[in-house]
């Protein structure tokens, strides 16, 4: 399918499926789970479907019976498919009579699945009996459900399709605020995740999100792998992934196994814990981890004692933990090994907090570690609207031969955006190349963009790095500690003003003096008249 088709198919399935929850009495939280999970099962089924007939073709042939040899739940795999058994086909349950229950026969093929694959044990939904009510019975739910993803369309999808789809339902049931009993957590927009996956290029070793939600880094991972080596991500990376809510733990696990990207998903928490002992093991680092939390508790032992806090925790004078962000930041930065990448989105606030945490950024600096900032207006995020930061660390940069050896470049991106509805933003393709190849030409690569690129030929029309008023510098630590050790990328690169020529500035301003002093007339002559007034 093309890029086009596969995009319309997302769209009608996404409509349709929503159709039908608009005329039922769910909410989007309570559809989302059994929705997600159909989607599995039919990604399943295709994909058994395409390798049964791939190991029809290639598993070796017996010399002595002339056959080949049955597949195994091994050959599958390899060919990046799950071995079905019957009642977990989806065929055999769009074909049911109305006489079935529907709702329990999806429910154990869900537990069928889970037998046969332990990563997925627990994981899948089985609350199908409530999408099927006692007054449902016109509507019909479940049954039209099914019908959805049954069509000749869906049925003939190949490939990485279903994938798609799955992260595009995620995308519009975040933007409902499906899990907003979560915080929304869930998901992080595509442009921030497809930046971070650019700028940090996650092509090898060991990949980890210690806050993954349903699991979108790695996911984007797979497809910067494909597309830059045309491997699978499972020769060339190895993930690890930590989330503390249950439900999004699910979510990445079958998000994985939509994907076909083999990974460790742990439900644990990452303040108290280190379930992969990735310290100082990881290639690369990507999170989107909840900003500002105040809950932690700063006596619990594992805190006190985790190395991967080098500069010790962000206490207050009360000896309390009032927000988390520099735990987060310490976490990312250890948990790299010496040629180490990350980048993560992190609140605006922790450019420029003081105190404990002042402390702590001015250490995280002074290693030479951090590589760049880049400021992100408000609205990027489908659940709340507030701006926020991406931080990158490069463990290599700090290299005695590197040439961006205590330097680090500040992109000033919140002027740069797309406007895709009154409250969504987004960064349009030559904004993402353009932004991409800022950080390409600083580390002095040669940038892939597009000749008609006209975001990027406005701003380096020599197609070089150049310090771009208002838009992105390159400083060294001095400058930084001459700024008290801020991390605000508009404190450096400056704001550019565009002077219209043609524009006679001198008229009028005399034109507004003049308005003002008539508005200061009135107001004199107004005040007059109210203290002239008696009761």
């Amino acid at each position: 399918m093309t890029q086009k088709s596969i995009k319309q198919l997302e769209i009608e399935l996404w409509e349709a499926a929503d159709e039908l929850r608009a005329n039922s009495k769910l909410t989007a939280a309570e559809y989302k789970d059994p929705l997600l999970g159909l989607i599995l099962l039919r990604f399943a089924e295709n994909k058994y479907e395409e390798a049964k007939d791939h190991l029809a073709e290639t598993l070796p042939i017996n010399p002595r019976t002339k056959q080949r040899r049955e597949a195994t739940k091994d050959d599958f795999a390899q060919a990046g498919a799950m071995q079905l058994p019957e009642k977990a086909q989806y065929s055999y349950l769009a074909s049911l009579p109305e006489s079935e229950d529907l709702a329990e026969t999806i429910n154990t093929a869900m537990k069928l699945i889970e037998a046969e694959y332990e990563d997925l044990a627990g994981i899948l939904p089985k609350n199908y009996q409530e999408l099927t009510p006692e007054d449902d019975s016109d509507n019909n739910l479940l049954a039209n459900l099914i019908r959805i993803f049954n069509s000749d369309s869906v049925r003939n999808a190949k490939g990485d399709v279903f994938g798609r789809v799955y992260e595009y339902f995620l995308m519009k049931l975040s933007m409902m605020g499906a899990g907003a009993q979560e915080g929304g957590e869930f998901f992080t927009p595509p442009s921030l995740v497809q930046l971070i996956v650019n700028f940090i290029q996650p092509d090898h070793g060991i990949i980890h999100d210690p806050a993954c939600g349903s699991g979108g880094m790695f996911v984007q991972t797979a497809h910067f792998i494909k597309n830059i080596q045309n491997k699978s991500v499972n020769q060339a990376v190895t993930v690890y992934g930590t989330e503390y809510k249950s439900n999004n733990t699910r979510l990445a696990k079958m998000n994985l196994a939509i994907h076909g990207i083999e990974g460790k998903i742990a439900n644990n928490n990452s303040f108290y814990s280190d379930p992969h002992e990735l310290f100082g093991k990881c290639d690369f680092l990507m999170a989107n981890p909840p900003f500002n939390v105040d809950k932690v508790d700063a006596k619990n032992k594992f805190l006190a004692e985790d190395k991967r806090l080098p500069f010790g925790a962000p206490l207050t004078g009360k000896g309390t933990i009032g927000n988390a962000n520099y735990l987060w930041i310490q976490y990312f930065m250890s948990y790299l090994n010496p040629t180490g990448r990350a980048g993560f989105v992190m609140a605006s606030s922790a450019t420029d907090a003081g105190n404990a945490e002042k402390r702590i950024r001015e250490e995280l600096i002074k290693t030479g570690n951090v590589d760049c900032i880049v400021s992100v207006s408000n609205n990027f995020f489908y659940t709340r609207s507030l701006p926020c930061h991406l931080w990158f660390f490069d463990k290599g940069a700090s290299a005695p031969l590197s040439n961006r050896k205590d330097k680090i470049l500040m992109i000033d991106a919140r002027n740069v955006y797309r406007k895709v509805s009154t409250t969504i933003n987004d960064f349009s393709e030559q904004q993402l190349e353009g932004l991409t190849a800022i950080m390409a030409l600083y580390r002095g690569e040669k940038p892939k963009v597009a000749k008609d690129n006209a975001w990027f030929n406005e701003h380096f029309p020599d197609g070089i790095y150049r310090d771009v008023e208002g838009l992105c510098k390159v400083v060294d630590l001095e400058e930084v500690a001459e700024q008290d050790y801020s991390l605000t990328p508009g404190r450096y690169v400056g704001v550019k003003i565009d002077i219209d020529m043609d524009f006679d500035y001198k008229t009028r301003m005399q034109e507004l003096h003049s308005e003002l002093a008539e508005l200061n007339t009135e107001a004199n002559q107004l005040m007059n008249q109210i203290q002239a007034f008696k009761l």
